[in-house]
């Protein structure tokens, strides 16, 4: 039996053992999938005894993702990134990172029809979140003016991605009327009923992802949907986030509709 998990502190949280775990099943995957919580100071003792143990693949959450970059052999992606969420561990070599919460917000958008190539996309937040999807919109097409509310870290993540511009929140003001697609990857609408992007800026040729997930449906994307935009919930981008670390460990194609299943049972 082949046994994957998810490192994080805290990760009792997570959802993600019932998602991976059904796809396992619906593969008729001989594996199973646990938790990790090592202290924040001995990560990469972790991962050197997932790797001497055998264990054949991990998620990374908070607050490792940036540690376990600087433990692995990054992909092209990870390393532009600046942060690892996927490991993989080959037969022989060093464990390699991925960063998939990239192709949890282009799936997320393919998944309902939407285009990205072509596109004008905002994202809002400078974060983790927000270099992932700036980089997977980039590099699916896309022109991405990036807003925050330090200008400075948006104008600093704009010049590492190809054709970007950044700006403060105020940017919103123009960038957004004009835009194809936003993303929020800020906490914003987590804990309060607030939204980062003013309802009025909002419009029925937009697509809008909010990678906040609880709520399900955000102030932001009520709003949206009041605008007659496109609207995406945050479960999709954490379960393509999700479905991608499954396809890079096992070499095939997840079983979206199980995991999908799992994954909103976990949040009920």
């Amino acid at each position: 039996m082949d046994v994957y998990g998810i490192v994080g502190n805290p990760v009792g949280h997570s959802v993600s053992p019932p998602m991976q775990t059904a796809g396992f099943a619906d593969r008729g995957i001989d594996a199973t999938y646990v938790t990790f919580e090592p202290a924040e100071d001995e990560i990469k003792q972790a991962i050197d005894g997932a790797d001497a143990l055998g264990i054949a693949g991990l998620n990374v959450t908070i607050p490792f993702k940036q540690d376990v970059f600087e433990i692995v052999e990054p992909d092209p992606l990870a390393a532009r990134i600046g942060a690892v969420n996927t490991v993989a561990f080959p037969d022989a070599g060093q464990p390699q990172g991925y960063n998939t919460d990239a192709a949890g917000v282009t799936r997320s958008f393919t998944h309902h029809d939407v285009a990205i190539d072509g596109q004008d996309a905002v994202v809002v937040g400078a974060g983790g979140a927000g270099r992932a999807a700036a980089f997977a919109l980039a590099d699916a097409g896309a022109d991405v003016h990036i807003a925050n509310r330090t200008v400075e870290r948006a104008e600093s993540l704009a010049s590492e991605v190809d054709g970007a511009s950044g700006g403060g929140l105020d940017s919103l003001d123009e960038a957004v009327p004009a835009a194809d697609l936003l993303v929020n990857a800020t906490s914003v609408g987590m804990e309060e009923d607030a939204t980062p992007v003013p309802a009025a800026l909002l419009h029925d040729g937009l697509a809008v992802l909010d990678a906040v997930y609880t709520p399900r449906d955000t102030r932001l994307l009520r709003d949206a949907d009041a605008a007659g935009a496109t609207t995406i919930q945050g479960l999709w981008m954490l379960l393509f986030q999700g479905v991608e670390a499954f396809e890079i460990w096992t070499d095939e194609d997840a079983p979206i509709e199980a995991m999908d299943a799992a994954l909103r049972d976990a949040l009920e």
